[in-house]
């Protein structure tokens, strides 16, 4: 809740190895009673209840229609995202993502206990990668006399130069983020097809447990490269055009009018990584 609060949510925050961030909220026993009146109010407008009219029915006959889980849940779902920006601002944390949340102690009557687990992104050291790249760039205009002509710098040379050059450690909790995120799509792919999982890993001759290790060695180094060209580009000083991200949208077959500004601040990075990757070829 708001710094100014008198019955605040208390934070104490635990850095673990590789980036993880753990948070233990305390929640006075107070805040969750007027958070309970509030959240019972809200939903009494709405509840049909026998013998009441419509949004009429007083409030301790409103809870007794209940699960009270799910009223705890509502609680929860009003009191933890301010607590969890404020303790950002009191700790200066840099998560990488919304936390995860989970119940440490809920009693009646006394202060509730909770548990965030988030991450940090981890800070990013170049290093001498234009040096190597500018190695393979000019090993690869070499022309020998009776030998064939070396092979052109890709765009995977270039990516796999950077996985190699800039050392990072992904936490675990952003990899199986992703990795979740994966599987979550290919699932809604193979069910669009009429598909079931088992069926689909026959057909590509793998279990699950070796999708998963799949995705976690792509998961890891795209949110590698992600971070890497990040970075060049902030340093590269690398600008998108609002023209630039018109054209990439109309590429879609979008209109660039009815983008949201969100969506087009997530195509501009995407443009910016694109650019930097283009820079380093011409090394």
């Amino acid at each position: 809740m708001s710094t100014k609060d008198t019955k605040k949510v208390t934070s104490v925050v635990a850095k673990q190895s590789g980036g993880n961030i753990q948070i233990t909220y305390t929640i006075p026993s107070e805040l969750v009673t007027s958070t309970k009146a509030k959240v019972l109010e809200g939903l009494a407008k709405d509840m049909e209840i026998k013998g009441f009219r419509k949004g009429k029915a007083p409030v301790s006959k409103v809870e007794e229609q209940l699960d009270p889980n799910k009223l705890n849940e509502q609680i929860l779902q009003t009191i933890l995202p301010p607590a969890f920006a404020d303790s950002v601002a009191e700790h200066k944390l840099n998560p990488a993502i919304y936390p995860k949340f989970e119940a440490i102690k809920i009693e009646p009557g006394k202060d509730w206990e909770m548990r965030a687990i988030t991450c940090e992104l981890p800070a990013i050291v170049l290093g001498d990668y234009k040096k190597k790249i500018e190695g393979e760039l000019a090993a690869s205009k070499i022309i020998v006399p009776g030998k064939k002509e070396q092979e052109k710098v890709t765009d995977e040379k270039l990516i796999k130069i950077l996985l190699d050059t800039v050392k990072l450690d992904i936490p675990d909790i952003l990899i199986e983020e992703e990795v979740n995120g994966r599987l979550s799509s290919l699932l809604a792919r193979i069910e669009k097809l009429g598909l079931q999982l088992e069926g689909y890993l026959q057909t590509v001759g793998k279990t699950v447990v070796e999708l998963r290790a799949e995705y976690k060695t792509q998961s890891e180094e795209a949110i590698k490269l992600e971070l890497i060209l990040n970075k060049i580009a902030q340093e590269e000083k690398i600008e998108v055009t609002e023209s630039e991200i018109d054209s990439f949208i109309k590429t879609t077959g979008s209109d660039p009018t009815k983008v949201e500004k969100p969506q087009k601040d997530s195509l501009t990075r995407v443009i910016q990584r694109r650019k930097a990757l283009e820079k380093l070829a011409l090394l």
